[in-house]
């Protein structure tokens, strides 16, 4: 069964941990809500935190699919899970990213699949770190298991350093994963990248700016009670109302007046400009890495490479240009310039 329409909200409580908890927050999603999302095996960071009720909880999503009409999802990590969840007539699972992060995980689950042959939508969680090539591989996986039914989940990735997030978004991972697989429903996992409450509806505004396809919130019944990540978990209530005001699913209009396209070639104008101008810089890279072989000068100056980032991030400041910005965009030229550089040794 394809559960993936479009647009698509998925909600529910992070953890199932109790049935009242599980059945009250299902109620208050009603008509809110296409499917109902609950954790029932919890891969924690360290041991002793709460892990989940575990099979214990295959009832509850039970009763709420028999007493609300609404599918059931929840998250798998090896086969026994899924073997569990298939067995109770679990609508939809997701990988979650410390197991798409892992080959062997996705595969173990792939061929279980491949086995049993389920009627089952899959939703892939991204990695824990921002590569798509991994994010492809779990999907491409899946689909050679015979899964047809397949979504992909942007729920960020390990943030480090000061960052506003729980886990940063890299929207343009998201953007090259849909690039390669344009049909596939690209899912927004507010609660995940902002990890606070309070960050979840402007994640929302953004997920529908960039054409997301669906949401993942979680919701629960009472937050701040709740046994796992209830920082970032929001009320039924909460959620509707956030839901109605921005209008996620309505369709945005693709503004292609005469204004729009006059810009639009302004931008490629510069894009070639910039293309050309990298060009040439990579060329006198290739001069400078000659000049260091007939002297004997290694490649990497750390000193140089020091005063190149702080001289450029200084000179994009008074330009309006973010300072973390200009930093990847100079730490990426000229790791690409020190690549053409040991090529020529």
């Amino acid at each position: 069964m394809d559960l993936l329409k479009k647009p698509l909200i998925i909600a529910g409580p992070c953890s199932a941990e109790s049935e009242r908890q599980v059945m009250d927050t299902a109620t208050g999603l009603i008509g809110t809500a296409d499917i109902f999302r609950a954790g029932l095996w919890k891969p924690r960071t360290r041991p002793g935190c709460f892990e989940g009720v575990g099979s214990a909880g295959l009832p509850w999503l039970q009763r709420v699919k028999k007493e609300t009409g609404m599918p059931v999802a929840t998250e798998v990590a090896n086969r026994s899970h899924l073997i569990a969840a298939l067995e109770a007539g679990v609508d939809m699972i997701w990988l979650g990213a410390r197991t798409t992060t892992s080959p062997f995980a996705v595969q173990e689950i792939a061929d279980t699949l491949t086995e049993l042959k389920p009627d089952i939508s899959v939703l892939v969680k991204n990695p824990m770190s921002p590569d798509t090539a991994l994010w492809a591989g779990a999907i491409e996986r899946l689909r050679l298991a015979g899964v047809r039914s397949i979504g992909a989940v942007l729920r960020g990735f390990g943030a480090f350093g000061g960052s506003a997030y729980r886990n940063h978004p890299h929207w343009r991972i998201s953007f090259e994963l849909r690039s390669l697989y344009p049909e596939i429903p690209l899912i927004c996992d507010p609660s995940h990248i902002g990890g606070q409450r309070n960050l979840i509806e402007p994640l929302i505004r953004q997920a529908l700016q960039l054409r997301f396809d669906g949401l993942i919130v979680e919701s629960h019944c009472n937050p701040e009670a709740a046994l796992s990540d209830s920082a970032q978990q929001i009320t039924p209530e909460r959620l509707k109302e956030i839901l109605e005001d921005v209008k996620f699913g309505t369709s945005i209009t693709d503004d292609s007046s005469a204004d729009l396209e006059a810009l639009r070639e302004e931008i490629d104008a510069l894009d070639y400009e910039l293309v050309n101008l990298l060009a040439r810089r990579m060329d006198i890279a290739e001069r400078i890495a000659a000049y260091k072989k007939e002297n004997g000068l290694t490649v990497m100056q750390p000193q140089r490479y020091s005063r190149l980032l702080e001289n450029r991030v200084r000179q994009g400041i008074p330009l309006g240009l973010d300072p973390a910005f200009m930093k990847r965009l100079f730490s990426n030229i000229h790791e690409e310039s020190v690549r053409r550089q040991l090529e020529n040794q």
